[in-house]
């Protein structure tokens, strides 16, 4: 029995033996070189691949089947004049055995230089299409009675279909390798070069250590970024189930829309994607660009359909004046140089493909902090949402300042009001020819092929709001923009104490815009309102008003030479400031009495019960037929224009004195009782910021109020001279005489 153990031993040895010979003899005395043809048509019939092996090709048989390729193209067998991959060096080996049992060992996978060069034409038929393909099917069908017959059912024994293939690879080394995509119907392209990839044992179910560089690039727009990505992978095959364990992301990028600055970013967190749930989670996500610092989670569902988002996304404080600098954004000036210096967010997100939404939001921006909902509903459309509420701000922080121009015509603005006040306050100088200069600017303000292209649904309800130097409580607006046509369906808060109400629309379809406008106040001050203008209080009283306007056009001098409409005013218990309308009427009185004036006339406030009237608007001129004031003592009624075009006024107004209800502020003046009951012709004429104080008695209609008044006397002097001495016919006679 020893014996036949011993020979046993030695056949098994010689075969050994024989074995490694033969290894050593194919490996050695057969060299793949002299096959490259061979293995050239069999890339092409089996694979649709083009290769061409310029280099040499190294191998090893046993107990690693090893392969390395040298200076190798890639291309399509379809287009093999245009090579879509070139290989430096690809060195490979598996284990011979272990592949008996479905399972792959491989050493160390390197590769060397790749060049991928990935291109669509103008058809969009892609550079690597046809890959993969078998060249017989693309050349001709199979016969008809071949297509019929079934496919042959996999030589395969249940035992190895039911175990799955196992990987086990020390690791894999990718070294200077570049990709490029490039689109010749939409000239877009992209790159990555400079790629470095290197990973640990690659193991089903164990921690995969991965480090990865790489420089990425576009041309529209021009951009540059340097990646560096790190972490461990754990797949399971069996399960579909991917995760990307302590993943690290950083880099920089600059480019056209950073405007020369650069941005510094990463991101870190946790990812898994388990195809058999069809979801994906990226869990204790932190992320940083530049001084901007982040928290959250994304989780996705459903995606092997349309992927549905959910997450949540906190932002902590940070400067958004620097942020947007320092990635290029150019900021517009503004009244407030310290604008924009404080943010934070914090907001649950939802979101598909083509939407996001930013839901249970908090806002905090500067001093203002707003609660709700911000979406875009529809990338392509750009379709925006809003349903912010709000406890203060302040817009007039974001509006630019007014610029040298601006002030510059302030500045003359005021110089001539001061002269004309000046000129004009007394009442004894002659009035101006025409009103004031032209007033409104041709510059275009809406831009029309933006707002066409809107798709809004806005609300909003602020505690606080100050616009245009306008402060408004419980503000509330609700607004929607859709195919060309803007609609401001409500606009309310309080103002002073009082209420504005509103509405507007604006139609931009047509080549010249249609804007209309109702707008409300009730109760509201006019001196405050024209305080928070910069303009003079010309006016003091509540004012109440009710507008219906529609104009059209796209410039200020448009909107007023196309302006109109009505507008019904009243105000309660006001004043008409620096208007001394009895220093007026007793001048015109003195005249009458024909005694001078003891003093000079001072200014004075003229108080009124009521000031109220009608304006009928036609391309900027407002007809003013029906206005109306009681003063005490006094009742004044008038009829105008108010030129809106040049900011104008020419108003004829009648005195009318109710009885002698106080002394008058002169002895020359004193009204007696031919006076009562008699309209006093007053003429307003000139720029209409003056108000009152552009008002002084009509001379020439005085001269007619004083005719009648003398013709009245003669006519008692007759009736008291005459008495019954002549005929009543006779008596008559004369005073129509005198009255003419």
């Amino acid at each position: 029995m020893k014996s036949l153990g011993k020979i046993l031993g030695l056949v098994f040895l010689g075969l050994l033996l024989i074995v490694v010979a033969a290894g050593f003899a194919l490996t050695h005395l057969f060299d793949p070189n002299d096959y490259k043809d061979e293995i050239r048509d069999l890339a092409r019939s089996k694979a649709g691949l083009e290769l061409d092996i310029k280099g040499d090709i190294g191998w090893s048989l046993f107990p690693w089947l090893g392969l390395e390729l040298h200076e190798t193209t890639l291309a399509s067998a379809q287009t093999p004049e245009q090579p879509f991959a070139d290989l430096r060096m690809l060195g490979l080996s598996v284990r011979v055995m272990p592949l008996l049992s479905r399972e792959v060992q491989m050493s160390d996978i390197t590769v060397n230089g790749l060049n991928l060069t990935l291109s669509r034409d103008e058809q969009g038929r892609g550079n690597w299409e046809g890959v993969g393909q078998p060249a017989r099917q693309a050349e001709q069908p199979a016969p008809a009675a071949e297509a019929s017959e079934p496919p042959a059912e996999p030589d395969a024994s249940p035992a190895s279909r039911s175990k799955p293939l196992t990987l086990d690879i020390d690791s894999l080394t990718v070294s200077d390798a570049r990709v490029n995509y490039s689109d010749a119907k939409t000239g877009q392209q992209y790159s990555a070069e400079s790629i470095e990839l290197t990973t640990g044992a690659i193991r089903e179910g164990s921690p995969i250590p991965l480090k990865l560089n790489a420089f990425f690039g576009s041309n529209k727009p021009v951009m540059r970024a340097r990646t560096e990505l790190q972490g461990a992978l754990r797949f399971d095959n069996q399960l579909k189930r991917y995760q990307f364990e302590d993943m690290r992301l950083s880099g920089e990028a600059s480019g056209e829309p950073l405007q020369g600055q650069t941005l510094t970013f990463s991101a870190q967190g946790q990812l898994l994607v388990d195809l058999a749930a069809q979801i994906a989670e990226w869990n204790s996500l932190k992320f940083t660009a530049n001084q901007l610092r982040g928290l959250g989670e994304l989780k996705a569902r459903d995606l092997d359909k349309e992927p549905k988002i959910s997450g949540a996304l906190s932002v902590a404080q940070f400067n958004l004046r620097e942020f947007l600098q320092g990635t290029g954004q150019q900021l517009p000036a503004m009244a407030d140089a310290a604008a924009l210096s404080k943010a934070e967010l914090v907001s649950r997100l939802s979101g598909t493909p083509n939407s996001l939404a930013l839901e249970e939001l908090t806002l905090k921006l500067d001093d203002s902090t707003f609660t709700g909902r911000l979406a875009v509903s529809d990338f392509s459309r750009q379709a925006l949402r809003v349903d912010l509420k709000g406890d203060r701000f302040n817009l007039d922080r974001y509006l630019p300042p007014p610029s040298e121009e601006q002030a510059a015509e302030a500045a003359r603005k005021s110089e001539v009001k001061s002269t004309q006040a000046s000129a004009i306050g007394s009442g004894t100088t002659p009035l101006p020819n025409a009103p004031t200069q032209q007033a409104w600017s041709e510059a275009s303000v809406l831009p029309l092929d933006q707002l066409r292209k809107l798709d809004t649904e806005v609300s909003l309800a602020i505690g606080s709001l100050t616009a245009m130097k306008i402060p408004l409580d419980g503000f509330n607006l609700k607004a929607r923009t859709r195919n060309g046509l803007l609609t401001l369906q409500e606009v309310r808060g309080g103002l002073y104490g009082g209420r504005l109400d509103g509405s507007a629309s604006l139609d931009v379809r047509p080549a010249l815009p249609l804007l209309t406008v109702q707008n409300r106040f009730n109760g509201v001050p006019v001196e405050r309102l024209l305080e928070s203008q910069g303009e003079d209080v010309v006016v003091k009283g509540l004012l109440n008003l009710d507008a219906d306007l529609r104009t059209q056009g796209n410039s200020e001098k448009a909107w007023i030479d196309n302006l109109n409409g009505k507008v019904g005013f009243i105000i309660d218990n006001g004043v008409l400031v620096d208007a001394n309308l009895e220093q007026q009427l007793c001048r015109a009185i003195a005249t009458l009495n024909r005694k001078p004036l003891a003093s000079d006339p001072r200014s004075k406030d003229t108080p009124f019960r009521e000031l109220k009237g009608n304006l009928t608007l036609r391309n900027g001129v407002a007809s003013n037929p029906d206005l109306k004031a009681s003063i005490p003592g006094l009742t004044v009624n008038g009829n105008g224009d108010v030129d809106l075009r040049v900011l104008g006024m020419d108003y004829r107004v009648g005195i009318v004195i109710e009885g002698d209800k106080g002394a008058m502020p002169d002895p020359a003046c004193q009204v007696n009782e031919r006076y009562v009951g008699i309209e006093w012709p007053l003429r307003c004429r000139g720029p209409l910021e003056l108000g009152a104080k552009a008002c002084r008695f009509d001379n020439d209609a005085l001269g007619k109020v004083a005719a009648r008044l003398a013709g009245e006397k003669l006519n008692e002097k007759i009736e008291e001279k005459l008495g019954d001495k002549v005929s009543p016919e006779l008596k008559d006679a004369l005073k129509g005489l005198f009255n003419r």
